[in-house]
């Protein structure tokens, strides 16, 4: 049975066993395969080094939940841009309408869910940040799996900064009453305590892993990670040298970007990190990733579809330069035939979806979750490649920011002539300019669009049509429930 403690930040299960995420594990899918409803006393916990495994790959679980890849972070991170619309039929979860006019408010449930989705995750980096050092163990592999929980935190609390502005900084798990209610720490402590965490988990984790370790958080994760948390704050310098590094680790840009999406191709070449999902027979619990099932094409005979929400917009079917393969590989247009030969109806709501979360039709299996299978990227080399290009024609070197960009869109024209030239200008206005469109493309429908022109203050250019206003819009309310349960601890971000 779970226990809840009511706090201003979610709320916190119990510090003995650590929701419903965990903890048994098996030797069937390596970290992959944990049973979502295994539980153990907390004082019968914490004890071995098979306790620390299984609390750690609880950690993964939880990354690819509802709250953290489905609806509540689609409504808050994809479709209030311009390049991802609502999606589905028009009476269909009609409240993704109030995200993208922006006249949502703080009562909102989906603001609650990511918010809850994000605390849930630092909980358990925090239970493993205070529990695993007093365990008897490999040294080497608790000091890994410090970093590791190190890594996650900063995710989430970088995903929190972003889109709320000063959170609770919450680095360990409630002793007591007195320390459940605390208040909001500011955005720039937010980002110092997630810089620490970074530069902690790149100095301890390994630059790769063995077959069965695959898809934790790496050297280059954390340290690319870091160069994105960089270019967020405008610290062009530490972006610049962070992502000269990360070029330097053995990463390369996938040679077909379409097939880079695809399941067969998880974690290739060009992936710092990834959600790791997966499809385990005999294990539907924990094969309960719904991030490809809520953008699938809805209608699809015999099943492999799904519910046909965030889609790609006019404007981002507009933006791509004339013959980009980016744009066929991104987005899934009605009555098409995919490169792996699915039909799509011509009767779909909408006249596209995302081609990035797609999962062939003929991978679905009864009973489970369309699109289970399906990683979700959260940071890949090219992402890399236009951090440097960004840092480095801001720090004033242009030669090295044009070889950056022209990289990413060398490797998408592929072997194709007369399309997508090399960008050639030198004058910093105009390559800022190139770069922020090479941002928009390359990295479409991924989730990162609508913070990327709120940093590139370009908000109210870009989304003020929508009814985005400077002075509020930049940040998303707290939820107000949580603001209730703090006592008024919490206070609401200006204008809402």
């Amino acid at each position: 049975m779970k226990t809840y403690f009511n706090t201003n930040i979610q709320r916190w299960c119990a510090v003995g066993l650590l929701s419903t995420v965990l903890l048994t594990t098996s030797c069937k899918k390596s970290f992959l395969d944990v049973d979502p409803q295994g539980q153990q006393e907390s004082e019968q916990f914490w004890k071995s080094q098979d306790d620390a495994t299984k609390a750690v790959n609880g950690m993964y679980a939880n990354l690819r939940t509802w709250n953290n890849t489905a609806f509540p972070a689609l409504a808050i991170e994809s479709v209030p841009s311009d390049e991802a619309d609502k999606g589905s039929t028009a009476t269909d979860a009609t409240f993704f309408n109030l995200y993208d006019t922006f006249t949502v408010t703080s009562t909102e449930g989906s603001f609650l869910g990511f918010w809850t989705g994000q605390y849930q995750n630092i909980n358990l980096t925090n239970q493993v940040l205070d529990n695993i050092p007093a365990i008897t163990m490999d040294e080497t592999l608790k000091a890994r799996y410090l970093a590791e929980a190190k890594f996650i935190r900063a995710y989430s609390y970088f995903r929190l900064v972003r889109a709320f502005g000063g959170v609770p900084l919450r680095l360990t798990v409630p002793k007591d009453q007195t320390e459940y209610n605390i208040p909001r720490a500011t955005k720039e402590e937010v980002y110092a305590q997630i810089e620490k965490d970074l530069d902690e988990a790149a100095s301890v984790l390994p630059q790769a892993y063995g077959t069965n370790d695959i898809g934790r958080a790496t050297k280059g994760a954390a340290i690319g990670l870091h160069a994105k948390v960089a270019m967020y704050q405008q610290k062009w310098s530490d972006a610049l040298s962070l992502t000269n590094q990360v070029m330097t680790m053995g990463y390369s840009l996938f040679p077909d970007f379409e097939k880079g999406f695809r399941t067969q191709n998880k974690n290739n070449s060009e992936s710092l990190f990834e959600v790791q999902c997966e499809l385990l027979p005999g294990n539907k619990d924990a094969s309960n990733s719904q991030y490809s099932q809520v953008q699938g094409v809805p209608g699809v005979v015999g099943g492999g579809g799904g519910w046909g929400f965030n889609v790609p917009s006019d404007a981002l079917n507009a933006a791509f330069e004339t013959g980009d393969p980016r744009r066929d590989a991104t987005i899934i247009y009605r009555g098409e035939t995919t490169p792996q030969g699915d039909k799509i109806p011509t009767t779909t709501p909408n006249p596209r979806y995302n081609q990035k979360s797609y999962v062939p039709f003929s991978m679905w299996v009864s009973g489970f979750n369309e699109g289970a299978q399906q990683n979700v990227k959260v940071l890949r080399f090219a992402d890399i490649l236009l951090i440097n290009a960004e840092a480095a024609n801001e720090m004033g070197n242009s030669s090295l920011a044009l070889s950056s960009l022209n990289k990413v869109r060398a490797r998408a024209r592929g072997n194709q002539t007369g399309i997508l030239p090399d960008v050639t200008t030198t004058d910093k206005t105009s390559l800022r300019t190139a770069i922020y469109k090479e941002r928009q493309v390359e990295l479409a429908m991924e989730s990162d669009r609508y913070f990327d022109v709120i940093r590139q203050g370009r908000g109210a250019e870009v989304f003020g049509p929508k009814g985005w206003k400077a002075g509020k819009n930049e940040i998303w309310p707290v939820p107000d429930q949580e603001i209730e349960r703090s006592g008024n601890l919490l206070t609401q971000n200006p204008g809402y």
